[in-house]
């Protein structure tokens, strides 16, 4: 006989674990499928472990600026092999967090791939052996994986994904990254502030496409300190005898000596083999399974979240989206709304972003007024050596509305919160440089940088 619950959570990433918790805070009967461990991508192989090593990496540098301060540093060196134990015991951490939160609201978690029989009917095959699960409500969060091209077949020892990079055993002598995006430029930045020699090959104009070039142009030079060399406009060929072979902008043919290669050039959705066409459930050219502001596809009780969704593949998107499915599934009016989404970027400097750019603006029809305010003039970032980069906000000059804003720099991650909910309260410049921010700190930046778009900026020059 089959087992009968109110709601199935096909993969527990950072959507699906969320979406099987709220569903159970909402007294939903709920089982939560998962293939490999709870936390998927994310957790496991992903955001977490990623930003462990980038912590890492950061720490080194400071030891080594403390000199600048008369702090003498002297035999350092890095034991990769405790750096991955550490690493591995944060993770461990939160995914047995997750596992007990699961318990507390009595989800389910049973450990098997799940495919669909059918729109109310799914098939769980176990360690033990297979069964069958009917419910009326299904999310389906299944993320993504890495995209393989060609010349560059994935092996797990010298062509790599994003998966094997962050469990190496040492640090590469020599490291190629192909595509210059987000994962790319974080873990080359990690293994170059390691002591890896770092390649970078980007296939389009700019490092980071997408982003405002105005900021890449200060991670840019941030990598040349480090070392790193980077090309765009160029194109990998193939890994062949230890090494990567380019065609570069100029037409020229390189080839770089590779121990490691990491391909980072986008990620597909995992909308394949869990049985999706037996439900009649509707997917774009590209697999992405269509759905609208509740997360409902076109089939009536199936719902998807995250990354199998499309753009943009944030973990930040997924944990809504997965909150709101819930909460849809129990009757509530939830709907996605993405105007005030931020993103990080953990280069370093870190970028981070939220709302329109001064071009986006523009296209929507409004008329921007842009403030800027740098981190050389903030005393915290002079304090932390850190002053590399800057705050920008963009507001629509009739309404004084902060419509978007972009950081390079230490801690953007975290300063960009404060952005995020000045855009989701509709707050405006105005508002901004009234509020009273506490010195010395970074998000001084923000006050001043809304003052700097009225000209009005105390600690910056302005005509």
């Amino acid at each position: 006989m089959p087992h009968k619950t109110e709601a199935v959570v096909l993969g527990s990433g950072p959507g699906g674990y969320v979406a099987a918790i709220r569903l159970g805070q909402l007294g939903k009967e709920t089982i939560l499928l998962e293939k490999e461990r709870v936390g998927g991508v994310c957790l496991n192989v992903g955001c977490i472990p990623s930003k462990a090593l980038i912590r890492v990496g950061r720490l080194k540098k400071r030891l080594e600026l403390a000199k600048q301060i008369g702090l003498e540093v002297t035999g350092l060196t890095v034991d990769f092999g405790k750096v991955q134990a550490w690493k591995q015991s944060v993770v461990d951490r939160l995914v047995s967090g997750v596992e007990y939160l699961c318990k507390g609201y009595k989800v389910q978690v049973i450990k098997g791939e799940g495919r669909f029989r059918g729109p109310h009917e799914l098939e769980v095959r176990t360690a033990s052996g297979t069964e069958s699960i009917e419910t009326m409500s299904t999310i389906v969060a299944t993320g993504s994986r890495p995209m393989e091209i060609p010349g560059f077949k994935f092996d797990g020892i010298h062509v790599i994904t994003t998966t094997e990079v962050l469990a190496l055993g040492e640090v590469p002598k020599n490291f190629v990254v192909i595509g210059g995006g987000v994962s790319g430029l974080e873990l080359g930045t990690i293994y170059a502030q390691l002591g890896s020699r770092v390649t970078v090959i980007e296939m389009l104009d700019q490092l980071l496409p997408g982003t405002d070039i105005e900021l890449v142009r200060v991670v840019e030079r941030a990598l040349r300190r480090l070392g790193v060399e980077y090309h765009v406009k160029s194109r990998a060929k193939e890994y062949r005898d230890g090494n990567v072979h380019a065609v570069l902008e100029d037409g020229k043919e390189a080839r770089y000596e590779a121990d490691k290669v990491l391909v980072s050039v986008g990620r597909r959705p995992n909308s394949d083999n869990i049985g999706l066409e037996s439900t009649g459930v509707a997917t774009d050219s590209h697999g992405f399974i269509q759905v609208d502001k509740k997360m409902q596809t076109n089939i009536p009780g199936i719902y998807a979240i995250g990354d199998v969704v499309g753009q943009p593949m944030l973990a930040h998107k997924a944990t809504k989206e997965g909150i709101v499915a819930a909460e849809v599934i129990a009757g509530m009016n939830s709907e996605a709304d993405y105007r005030a989404m931020p993103s990080a970027i953990f280069t370093d400097p870190e970028i981070a972003t939220v709302g329109l750019t001064e071009s986006q603006a523009r296209e929507q029809g409004y008329d921007p007024v842009v403030g800027k305010f740098p981190f050389t003039a903030l005393g915290r970032a002079l304090l932390a050596g850190e002053t590399e980069g800057f705050v920008k906000l963009v507001a629509d000059r009739a309404s004084d509305i902060l419509l978007g804003a972009h950081i390079v720099g230490a801690d953007a991650s975290d300063i960009i919160s404060e952005l995020a909910l000045a855009i989701e309260m509709g707050a405006t410049l105005e508002d901004i440089g009234l509020t009273i921010h506490p010195h010395p700190t970074l998000p001084e930046a923000i006050m001043e940088s809304a003052e700097a778009a009225k000209g009005k900026a105390i600690h910056i020059l302005q005509k």
